[in-house]
């Protein structure tokens, strides 16, 4: 009897304990691991769609941003979204370049050069790119870019010959490439592990944005910035399809209107921080200039050599992008 009325408390008990957890239990937590600094503009992009969606949902699905490469590395995030580890992250889409060529369609150099362009090119590429994402069970949310990309070294550069035995920093298949082509020694570095990289001498040179040269203190190492304005790579954060399917309709709503708003305020916030970063980085103590006129014309053969290269191994998926891209 008394084992009978102990089970009957036990029941009643954990009802209870169930009905006080309803509001727990109807909350959904996602995280989100991304490669850059939490201070990195694209992070605290992250942190603000997050905060929308929170808002706009009444807390029922909170998005924690893991930021500066905490929970997965760069190459492992999309990965790990894929196999539901994260239910959302982002990634700079060219590092996957060698999986599918047309990841790498914002990296081609000199293709489009200002963030005007870019716009364009992500425009022109979105379609494809969300098709080849979507057969891998992820669903695009937004793309925002970095700004135009300059090529940081620890000497003077009036000619790429003088790029000859640099110790050069890759981080996809464009700029491994490119210092193939100079005869740099190449060295996949992504960019959490670019400051130790620079502080030990492992990479003397590079080619990325402003911003990455702040993150990085670059001028703790380095001496010149060229503003080649070669290309604008581009991050995109997107969610595991199956997580995002099991949402409510509302719920859905709410992330995809963050997203618009979290593009667009990405686009319009690094659209302002490009010159900051370049000022910034030279009251460092940092030369920073536009490539000389020699330079420029080797930077120019070598672009035209890239995008040769890009469109072979894109084919038809690629050509159609790029075509549809010179229409805009």
């Amino acid at each position: 009897m008394l084992f009978r009325l102990n089970s009957s408390l036990a029941l009643l008990a954990g009802a209870a304990a169930l009905m006080l957890a309803d509001p727990a239990a109807a909350q959904t937590k996602w995280n989100l691991p991304a490669a850059y600094p939490a201070d990195n503009p694209h992070s605290q992009n992250l942190t603000a769609f997050a905060k929308d969606v929170e808002t706009a949902t009444g807390g029922k699905l909170q998005i924690t941003v893991h930021a500066g490469a905490s929970l997965f590395k760069a190459p492992e995030i999309k990965r790990a979204v894929q196999t539901g580890q994260a239910q959302a992250g982002e990634v700079l889409i060219s590092i996957h370049e060698n999986e599918d060529a047309v990841f790498g369609v914002d990296v081609v150099p000199f293709l489009a050069t200002s963030f005007a362009d870019a716009k364009k090119l992500w425009a022109a590429s979105r379609p494809t790119i969300e098709k080849k994402l979507d057969a891998q069970g992820l669903k695009v949310l937004f793309a925002v870019p970095w700004p135009p990309q300059g090529i940081y070294a620890k000497k003077e550069l009036n000619s790429v010959e003088d790029m000859k035995g640099l110790k050069w920093r890759s981080y996809n298949v464009g700029t491994a490439r490119i210092g193939e082509l100079v005869g740099a020694q190449a060295v996949t570095i992504q960019a959490a592990e670019l400051p130790q990289a620079l502080a030990t001498g492992v990479v003397n040179s590079f080619m990325s944005s402003g911003a990455t040269g702040y993150d990085s203190k670059v001028w703790e190492s380095l001496t010149h910035f060229y503003d080649t304005q070669a290309w604008l790579p581009k991050n995109i954060t997107f969610v595991n399809k199956a997580a995002f399917e099991a949402l409510d309709k509302p719920t859905q709503d709410a992330i995809l209107k963050a997203a618009a708003a979290a593009e667009a305020r990405g686009w319009k916030s690094w659209e302002e921080k490009t010159k900051w970063y370049h000022d910034e980085i030279a009251k460092k103590g940092m030369k920073v200039a536009p490539p000389g006129a020699t330079l420029a014309a080797g930077f120019k053969k070598i672009g035209e050599q890239l995008t040769a290269d890009w469109l072979k191994k894109a084919g038809a998926d690629g050509e159609a992008v790029v075509a549809a891209y010179k229409k805009m």
